[in-house]
């Protein structure tokens, strides 16, 4: 084989790696996520939260916080502040939800009451039959 024809094939080689190793990544970040996890519920016994309590759990891979509102039932939503993501708490003795971060306070239904959270909290499915409760 000649040098000039070995360095052709060599130069050939090196600059196809190169494409593909910049045009790979960039295909992935443009291509949308694949969607292959299947939606999972989650089901809870309603004596398990009493009236007034909370219980954390995580669902589909997102935090999120199931809620026994008194007098209006439970309800279900995540726990990502809709602002920078931070986790909010509950806070039973006021009856919100409060982000540490940057004091964004939100109802219990989800909707923002206060600070710089653009939107409400995401809200998950939830049924409830008879002494079950359905989320997802």
């Amino acid at each position: 084989m000649k040098r000039r024809k070995f360095l052709k094939s060599l130069l050939a080689l090196l600059g196809s790696t190169t494409l593909i190793s910049f045009a790979y990544p960039l295909v992935r970040f443009v291509a949308p996520p694949s969607r292959k996890s299947e939606v999972k519920r989650l089901s809870l016994q309603k004596n398990e939260i009493p009236s007034g309590e909370a219980r954390e759990v995580v669902l589909n891979n997102t935090p999120a916080i199931i809620i026994n509102r008194p007098g209006k039932g439970y309800i279900a939503l995540s726990k990502v502040c809709t602002h920078l993501g931070c986790l909010v708490e509950y806070n039973k003795a006021k009856g919100e939800l409060i982000c540490p971060c940057h004091a964004g306070v939100f109802s219990l239904d989800g909707k923002v009451l206060s600070g710089p959270p653009p939107k409400p909290l995401s809200e998950f499915p939830l049924r409830v039959e008879g002494e079950t409760i359905l989320i997802g």
